[in-house]
């Protein structure tokens, strides 16, 4: 497909990424007015060597190059991503060159002055536009803003201090003229533009150090902008330590310096040179596999990390390509998530690396071209969850199953069995006391009764857990002794309409009986409700109470057992909240049984 293709795709209005970020457009006068300014100050810093005939060495002339590559490159970036700081970080470097060999030019005091004070003003915007790049040209930790507090103190006050002791002519800042003071500030001062860039390096090489795959790509332009300080620093330890300039090194750094914001302008704007690319993933994603489109576009975003989370229906969470439950992560963090909807319905989130923030359009751009085939994938990502749900609700129906088989083993052998053992010596004792004194033998004939009565009791309860007796009466009459014995005053209401089929009826007091349990053990409720109704296929029993509410289907055995057993008959089963602030618990269960769709 050819890129206008995936540009009309793109900007369809059914298939968009949600993004976080604005984007504010200035008016056109306000560009074409900074790149006046940038032209003419290019012009007023090359205008000595060119028309005036001035003595000037080739490497100033590259020099005086740099702040138009700045410049440029700068009111670029700026124009084309407004929200990254970064591109006026670019620009606001570019005129700070400019500042000094302008001022120069101005044969008055007060300019020449400035001139003298203001020669590595393009310091304090480049430390931080190298610093920042992870975080759109924001400050954002204690180091990076120490280093720019220290790059002022050094603008601020030493510089004034060394022209308060120069010897320096036309210089309104002199009070007297101390070379030694001079030389002593002049030398705290470049120890200080020494020590800056050393701390930069060492400030992005441990951000190197700790950055995933994406975040050293975008710190690579960061890097070159180190090296470049690191070279600034050598040269000054150069001069510092034998009072000249190593031609070899101004031109190492001014080459470097010069080229430097063609890097940070790539970096800035890799998305617009990614978006290239977007046809032959468009292709791709025709005939792409579900299990493959990961992959793809982690490729495509440059993050092996990616990861791709599909909504499931009813707000019950995400889950990935595997149908595998996902946990989006929380706002802050190292990974973040764009939301890629269609036909303004959520198909995905993309849940990336941090530093991708700084580059919206690639993810918007990717987010859009892959909306139909995320759509697609998320129909397959439910499929392969409802796989694992089913999965997982049989492993849990056998636990259950067979936990169940040990506690009536364990109550049939430490309640029935032995007071049936009990009653069996009982009755032998009555055969033995009979022969010998028949008068003595009705009280243990009572005593043996009494205990076949508590043997009996505890088998109908054991019963009762394995099959009501009363649902034999129909589950109304179930579910009103159920209701009578809770411990949690009920209101019992049931559409009439007569019998529903056997196993509907066990279903619907075993959802009825776990409910009223939890009620009574975790809701502090003062009143409940159960209530069966039939609608269409369907019958659908309802628990409501008024109790503190935040019951979870996912926590404990009960709700957990509840649902498995509710869906093993194709029915469902929902937690919400009541008016009152209390929970509702709904089970729809099919009156025919039908198989579960995957």
């Amino acid at each position: 497909m050819p890129g206008d293709a995936v540009t009309g795709l793109l900007s369809q209005g059914n298939e968009r990424v949600a993004s976080r970020f604005t984007r504010p457009e200035p008016h056109r006068a306000f560009w074409i007015a900074l790149w006046t300014v940038a032209a003419a100050a290019e012009f007023g810093a090359l205008a000595p060597v060119l028309f005036r005939h001035v003595a000037f060495e080739p490497v100033d002339v590259v020099f005086r190059l740099v702040g138009g590559s700045f410049a440029a490159c700068g009111l670029i970036a700026w124009h084309r991503r407004p929200d990254n700081h970064s591109g006026r970080l670019m620009t606001a470097t570019g005129f700070a060159f400019f500042v000094s060999p302008l001022l120069g030019q101005l044969d008055t005091p007060l300019t020449r002055t400035a001139a003298l004070w203001l020669p590595d003003l393009w310091i304090l915007f480049f430390v931080p536009l190298v610093l920042t790049l992870l975080t759109g040209g924001r400050l954002r930790t204690g180091a990076d803003r120490a280093l720019v507090g220290t790059i002022l103190v050094a603008l601020l006050v030493l510089a004034p201090l060394w022209l308060m002791f120069s010897p320096e002519e036309d210089n309104l800042l002199r009070i007297v003229g101390e070379g030694r003071l001079a030389g002593v500030v002049d030398t705290v001062q470049r120890a200080v533009f020494v020590a800056v860039p050393v701390a930069t390096a060492v400030v992005l090489a441990t951000r190197w150090r700790t950055a995933s795959a994406p975040g050293r790509r975008a710190l690579l332009p960061g890097v070159a902008g180190a090296v470049c300080l690191l070279l600034f620093a050598l040269l000054l330890v150069v001069h510092l330590v034998t009072g000249e300039r190593s031609q070899l090194l101004l031109w190492i750094a001014a080459c470097s310096i010069a080229t430097v914001p063609l890097a940070f302008l790539v970096g800035l704007l890799r998305s617009r040179l990614a978006r290239g690319g977007l046809a032959d993933l468009f292709r791709g994603l025709r005939t792409m596999r579900p299990d493959e489109l990961q992959p793809a576009l982690a490729r495509a975003l440059g993050d092996p990390g990616l990861l791709v989370a599909y909504p499931l229906p009813d707000h019950r969470g995400h889950v990935d390509g595997d149908g595998v439950p996902v946990t989006l992560p929380a706002p802050g963090g190292d990974r973040s998530v764009a939301v890629v909807e269609r036909d303004g319905e959520q198909v995905a989130s993309l849940v990336y690396d941090r530093s991708l923030d700084d580059d919206p359009e690639l993810v918007e751009a990717i987010g859009g071209a892959a909306a139909i085939a995320l759509e697609n994938a998320q129909l397959h990502a439910e499929a392969q969850a409802r796989l694992v749900e089913l999965r997982a609700s049989r492993e849990r129906i056998i636990t259950a199953a067979d936990a169940e088989r040990r506690r009536i083993e364990r109550n049939l052998h430490d309640g029935a069995q032995q007071r049936l053992v009990t009653l069996a010596l009982q009755l032998s004792l009555i055969g033995r006391q009979i022969r010998h004194d028949p008068s003595d033998a009705e009280q243990l004939v009572t005593s043996a009764a009494e205990e076949l009565a508590r043997s009996l009791e505890e088998l109908r309860e054991l019963a009762r857990g394995i099959h009501p007796a009363a649902l034999d009466q129909g589950l109304e009459y179930a579910l009103d002794a159920l209701v009578l014995r809770s411990a949690v005053p009920t209101t019992l209401i049931v559409e009439p309409g007569g019998r529903l089929p056997e196993h509907v009826e066990f279903a619907a007091y075993f959802v009825a009986s776990e409910a009223l349990a939890n009620v009574a053990k975790h809701a502090h409720a003062s009143a409940a409700t159960v209530r069966v109704v039939r609608t269409g296929p369907d019958a659908v029993v309802e628990i409501t109470d008024d109790g503190v509410g935040g019951a979870d289907p996912t926590l404990g055995s009960g709700l957990r057992g509840l649902t498995d057993r509710v869906e093993a008959l194709g029915g469902r089963l929902r937690l919400s909240g009541s008016a009152d602030g209390g929970t509702v618990v709904t089970a729809v269960l099919p009156q025919r049984r039908r198989a579960r769709t995957h």
